[in-house]
């Protein structure tokens, strides 16, 4: 399956979560990637819907490589073998950067308003792709930590390891497509760009419109 956009992908995806449709479920995207994806699901179901700020921990010589992700509360996944290339102090630069980065982008993209209560709740997290699943990992972390009832990831596209390790330790995975030969999101992407800032609100924007 190969998806014109994030738009077509969104689309696709909520058909496969149909049996949440109208069932009191909070949609939470992982910016900037994840948002049109997570909005297409939320519209389709008649869900709440939020962003989740979780940001990749980059290699300093590697920015497009992680070795971990950290999510907006600090609770952090990190990669042990990855991880061992780089000393304390240079994983403590990384965060302190990446933590400034979250901040930002609650104030931007969320307007500086919290994270909706998640206690007890069915959360159903939604990013355009695992690749190595890190931010994902961070931000299943963040969920349970706050007593979410029932924790859902469903994605257009990941690797089968990635779907395989996550699958263990939330309550249900949903991916579109595992190719043999997987090697990046954007593969199954025919229109494929990094999201701007702009672009995460005017699609927040017309999220809102469409529940009016």
């Amino acid at each position: 399956m190969i998806f014109r956009d994030r738009k077509d992908a969104g689309e696709k995806l909520a058909l496969k979560l149909e049996k949440y449709k109208d069932q009191d479920v909070l949609v939470l995207a992982i910016p900037r990637g994840g948002v049109e994806v997570a909005c297409e699901v939320a519209r389709y179901l008649h869900s709440s819907f939020s962003l989740l700020i979780t940001r990749k921990l980059p290699f300093p010589d590697n920015p497009e490589s992680g070795f971990g992700a950290i999510a907006e509360d600090g609770s952090v996944f990190i990669f042990s073998n990855a991880a061992m290339w780089l000393s304390q102090q240079q994983i403590d630069r990384i965060m302190d950067e990446q933590s400034e980065e979250i901040l930002r982008r609650i104030q931007t993209l969320r307007k500086g308003k919290s994270l909706p209560d998640i206690s007890g709740s069915t959360v159903i997290l939604v990013d355009d792709g695992l690749a190595m699943g890190s931010t994902m990992r961070a931000s299943i972390m963040l969920c349970k930590k706050r007593n979410a009832g029932k924790i859902v990831v469903a994605v257009p596209v990941a690797g089968k390891e990635v779907v395989d390790d996550i699958g263990k330790i939330v309550d249900e995975i949903i991916v579109l497509e595992t190719p043999p030969d997987f090697r990046a999101v954007a593969q199954v992407y025919m229109n494929w760009y990094d999201v701007s800032d702009d672009e995460v609100l005017e699609i927040m924007e017309s999220g809102v419109r469409a529940e009016r």
